[in-house]
């Protein structure tokens, strides 16, 4: 029997990846361009793997560089689920996003539509390859990720601490947002129940964009009166601003049917540890 804290990562190097290497022992970390037969030398010191591969998503989009965010997910999960399906691996975790979820819709796991442009496909065939893994399975859909050091608040912490943050567009779009410490304890707890199926990583109280402002505002201390338009975030990341700019109110209530707690429930609560923890 293999240690049951031993881990393989994916996307280790990532913002995620680093924290998780953090929690768990014994971690073997994989890498994208790693052959199958290199996957499966890997493994044999593994009985959890969790797959983070991925190309950062907030970046202007392009042909050639859909084709990474596509390759770096589709084929990376693909081959690591052929070397998953030859192992002694016992529990698999994969990644995909609330992006799938349609716009301005309640939605939770039991939603079945998607939305209909590029992020919502790459989730999708995303998701398609991990099932084809024949060990138990769980996939973790992210929200925005809250930490001190890395993820989604490391690229608004600049404008607002100059006193120029604000809210986008009308301020009314919802975000679905996570405490980076909840989605740690998430994967933890998911390990341990090795549970299945399709999980909402979002914490249970989304809020709107002017909320989420106030908050963070609120937390530095500073003003948040400079509105930034929607047409100025399509001009930086053109198709890519979707992923700031679109509206998915997602609730987390499968993984809390099973009795996960979250510590940081709401938005000016996780903000505030958060900024807090950065100054110290």
């Amino acid at each position: 029997m293999k240690n049951t804290h031993s881990v393989a990562i994916t996307g280790a190097s990532g913002f995620v990846g680093k924290h998780l290497q953090g929690i768990f022992k014994d971690v073997v970390v994989l890498h994208r361009d790693d052959s199958v037969e290199v996957l499966l030398d890997k493994l044999k010191s593994a009985n959890v793997v969790i797959n983070l591969a991925g190309a950062p998503i907030v970046k202007r989009w392009n042909d050639r560089y859909k084709k990474v965010l596509y390759e770096s997910r589709i084929e990376t999960t693909r081959k690591l689920v052929e070397a998953i399906n030859q192992s002694e691996t016992e529990y698999f975790i994969s990644t995909s996003a609330i992006g799938i979820y349609p716009n301005n819709k309640v939605c939770d796991e039991s939603s079945t539509e998607h939305a209909d442009d590029f992020l919502a496909k790459l989730c999708v065939d995303w998701e398609g390859e991990a099932l084809k893994c024949t060990k138990p399975t769980a996939i973790l859909r992210l929200g925005v990720v809250l930490g001190k050091d890395g993820g989604a608040l490391q690229k608004m912490l600049l404008p607002f601490k100059l006193g120029l943050g604000g809210v986008i567009g009308d301020g009314n779009m919802m975000t679905s947002w996570i405490h980076i410490s909840d989605l740690l304890n998430m994967y933890q707890f998911l390990v341990a129940h090795r549970a299945q199926g399709v999980f909402n990583a979002v914490a249970p109280h989304p809020v709107t964009n002017r909320v989420f402002t106030e908050a963070l505002a609120q937390a530095l201390g500073r003003p948040a009166f400079v509105p930034l338009p929607v047409l100025a975030l399509k001009a930086i990341y053109g198709e890519a601003s979707c992923v700031l700019t679109d509206s998915k109110e997602i609730y987390p209530r499968k993984i809390e049917a099973l009795g996960f707690e979250f510590e940081y429930g709401t938005i000016y609560g996780a903000l505030e540890e958060i900024v807090s923890s950065r100054n110290k």
